[in-house]
């Protein structure tokens, strides 16, 4: 069985097959390696960096844009994001700072993406 998936490592999202063939895969379409290794994991273990905010006190604005640290998997989205809801920080923060350290215990911590003060 075929999947299509459309790359997205670059701007010029090349459309690619990915094939199972064995057990190896046959990607078709890719322009360059990079596209290769995106698309056999996106069939084998789809991954992706979750972007939010968080509730910020004592700030000049009311919310703190973060994100993790590391792609985590596509499954573990919405449970990442019930988590994030349930923050409330104080400022001041600074960008990188830890916000949450090893969200839902895989080795990945939500971090400041600005300062805040």
């Amino acid at each position: 069985m075929a999947k299509e998936v459309i790359c997205i490592v670059c701007p010029i999202g090349c459309p690619m097959e990915v094939k199972k063939e064995g057990k190896e895969y046959k990607v078709t379409g890719n322009t360059c390696k990079r596209g290769y290794d995106y698309a056999i994991k996106e069939v084998t273990n789809p991954t992706r960096t979750v972007t939010s905010t968080v509730k910020i006190k004592n700030a000049s604005l009311n919310r703190l844009p973060v994100r993790t640290d590391k792609a985590i998997p596509k499954d573990k989205i919405f449970d990442c994001m019930k988590l994030i809801n349930e923050v409330e920080i104080n400022a001041p923060i600074k960008m990188g700072d830890i916000i949450i350290e090893n969200i839902l215990d895989i080795n990945v911590n939500l971090i400041a993406s600005r300062d805040l003060d």
